[in-house]
């Protein structure tokens, strides 16, 4: 037993500085020729991505300078920021969207697309190099008109002895360029507003000519309510897909034009494509396939063969798998499990060995201070069973006070299609060690659960998500683990958006932390990039034509309703949701002399990624909840409250 202490005063090992500045973050590994690639991104270098190489061994280094950030902005969200094709590499730039080429062992990135008349309005992402290494062919996004955003497949020669050249436009949206190892065929993704790609994408295939044109395109799978994603062809040339046509992401090849299912099981083998780039499966040298899906409670890694034997399990110590590639039969993803911090791993199928050969975090926290999740399914709304992750205060020196229960932290989700994981999370950590439960919703509309689950939020968010976070917190709170009295909720972007939802029209929660979050649905289906312009059409309804509901369900119009105290963070270059949703919030708190905090953040996006600024709000967040709450945090600055005596 330990000193019994208030619970929320608790002293945590873990310090918003730690959080910050004592990791990076790990992404896009892909395996390719004789070495694994890797982009790391790093809060100490005010976010940048850095490119790196990594021998087999562990050995690595990095193939951009550092005045180099490997992004794209395709999209606002990025991924699929480089390619590589026999050690030579392609990289955009951050900076000015152009595609780079650097040379195995050169510094130097030369540019190999011109810079247009408006800087950095043609955009690239997702590239594939043709197997003689001569013509990328990638996705051009291009800004060069802002009221016609053009998304297209273009190809252009790998020297930049030529300017890129439309191949297939014409849809909305395109993704996935993806050549055949003869070099014939190119398959690629298309889809058009409303859809989203976990909504309907289709899956073209196209012959390549000798002008390096494609011909005689068909489409072979998907359409407006089936899903695809990351088409890919075995070494043999065989394309695979995933597809949700079953009700879940499974896995098909494609041959004689039918497509075969894998591996049929009511489990999702993809999540949705915010990202360019993602890769939940690969092909060993026999063609047999490794793959991973989200099992109940963790994701499972399995190899399928091309006889017809059972697929076999392969076991790691990971819950999170992601980004996984293969060389020379060796199978490398980014791994994490709740006591394990991402890192890149190395399976051997034949010398069944495991080695993790570059981690996101050196010092790993005590295992006696971390709390692990508890899966739970509550009821909700509409007779809906809902989901979501329990995580107890835990902290092996300290306790509550005789008869006291802990506050309540509840997490909110973006996307809203995303979900909650069970990775090594050391900002759950940062609340539970300090004697805060949290819990992570699964609401309806997250991922893993299926098509009909993923769908059941339409024409329902701010309803159904809102009443499963508060769900959530009910179930909690009856069942004796909680404190009903002192909850809050917090949410970054879609998340936001549940946050202020739950604080304007229920009056469940004390005090709630919005990041970058939607204050008002009409501007984000008015004002935002085209990616997500249209998004709202299955969330909420067409627009114009069901602004009712935009401004039923926008807590914009009913910040009088709230009797919570909120604290929001925005950054101000934000282009997915932009200052302007914050500042009329505020404005509307302000006015009704609510008690509220707002902090903007210059030089962030959509998504915190600078030191500085993740332990500034971190910290101001915790001091917020304990002033509202009522528990004394250690080691904060007190953050200043506007309108305290109205709380």
């Amino acid at each position: 037993m330990g000193s019994s202490v208030p619970f929320g005063s608790w002293e945590s090992p873990i310090s918003a500085n730690e959080i910050a500045a004592g990791g990076i973050n790990l992404q896009a590994l892909s395996a390719v020729g004789d070495s694994i690639y890797l982009i790391e991104s790093r809060p100490s270098e005010m976010g940048r991505q850095a490119l790196l190489k990594i021998t087999p061994t562990g050995v690595a280094t990095e193939c951009t300078p550092r005045t180099f950030n490997t992004r794209t902005r395709v999209h606002e969200y990025g991924g699929g920021e480089y390619w590589v094709h026999e050690g030579t590499v392609f990289a955009v730039s951050f900076t000015d969207q152009r595609v780079y080429r650097i040379e195995d062992g050169e510094s130097d990135p030369v540019a190999i697309t011109a810079e247009p008349e408006l800087p950095g309005s043609l955009r690239y992402a997702n590239g594939t190099i043709s197997p003689d290494g001569i013509t990328v062919y990638c996705v051009e996004e291009n800004h060069l008109d802002s009221e016609q955003i053009l998304n297209r497949i273009v190809s252009f020669p790998s020297d930049g002895s030529s300017s890129p050249r439309v191949i297939f436009s014409g849809t909305d949206f395109v993704s996935s360029p993806k050549i055949s190892p003869d070099g014939l065929t190119l398959a690629w993704l298309s889809w058009n507003h409303p859809n989203m790609p976990w909504d309907g994408t289709e899956l073209h295939s196209a012959q390549i000519d000798s002008d390096g044109n494609i011909k005689t395109a068909k489409l072979i799978a998907g359409g407006s309510d089936e899903s695809i994603t990351q088409p890919s062809w075995s070494p043999d040339g065989v394309l695979h897909f995933i597809s949700d046509r079953s009700g879940w992401w499974n896995l098909y090849s494609y041959e004689n034009d039918a497509a075969t299912p894998l591996f049929e099981l009511d489990a999702d083998f993809a999540g949705p494509d915010w990202l360019f780039g993602f890769s939940s499966y690969d092909f060993m040298a026999d063609s047999s396939i490794i793959c991973t899906y989200q099992g109940r409670n963790r994701d499972v890694l399995v190899r399928i063969r091309r006889d017809d034997s059972e697929p076999e399990e392969i076991a790691t110590d990971f819950s999170s798998i992601s980004y996984l590639s293969i060389l020379n039969d060796i199978i490398y993803f980014i791994g994490s499990a709740p006591m394990i911090p991402a890192a890149v791993v190395a399976i051997s199928t034949s010398a069944k060995t495991i080695h993790v050969i570059r981690r996101s975090r050196e010092s790993i926290m005590e295992r006696s201070f971390i709390s692990q999740a508890e899966f739970i399914e509550f009821d909700s709304t509409d007779g809906a069973k809902s989901f979501g992750l329990f995580y107890r205060p835990k902290h092996p020196l300290n306790q509550g006070l005789v008869d006291e229960r802990p506050p309540l932290l509840v997490m909110s989700h973006g996307g809203p299609t995303s979900a909650a994981s069970r990775s090594y999370n050391l900002t759950i950590q940062y609340w539970t060690t300090r004697g805060i439960a949290v819990v992570d919703v699964n609401y309806r509309g997250s991922s893993g659960f299926g098509r009909v689950y993923r769908n059941a939020l339409r024409n329902q968010w701010g309803v159904f998500d809102t009443a499963d976070c508060i769900a959530a917190a009910k179930f909690l709170e009856h069942r004796g683990d909680v404190d009903g009295k002192r909850m809050a909720i917090r949410g970054g972007s879609a998340g936001g958006y549940t946050t202020l939802c739950a604080l304007t029209f229920h009056g469940v929660f004390q005090a709630g932390a919005s990041y970058y979050g939607v204050a008002d649905a009409e501007i984000l289906a008015t004002d935002t990039h085209k990616f997500e312009s249209r998004y709202l059409d299955r969330l909420m309804g067409p627009y114009p034509e069901a602004k009712d509901v935009y401004v039923t369900r926008s807590p914009i119009h009913y910040a009088d309703q709230i009797r919570a105290a909120v604290i929001i963070f925005q950054g101000m270059e934000d282009q997915i949701v932009p200052p302007r949703q914050a500042e009329l919030m505020v404005s509307g708190l302000a006015q009704n002399k609510l008690p509220h905090v707002y902090m903007t953040f210059p030089g962030e996006q959509h998504g915190f990624r600078q030191a500085e600024n993740i332990i500034k709000t971190l910290e101001s967040e915790l001091s917020f909840y304990g002033q509202v709450l009522g528990f004394s945090p250690v080691g904060v600055n007190t953050v200043e409250i506007a309108n305290r005596d109205r709380m």
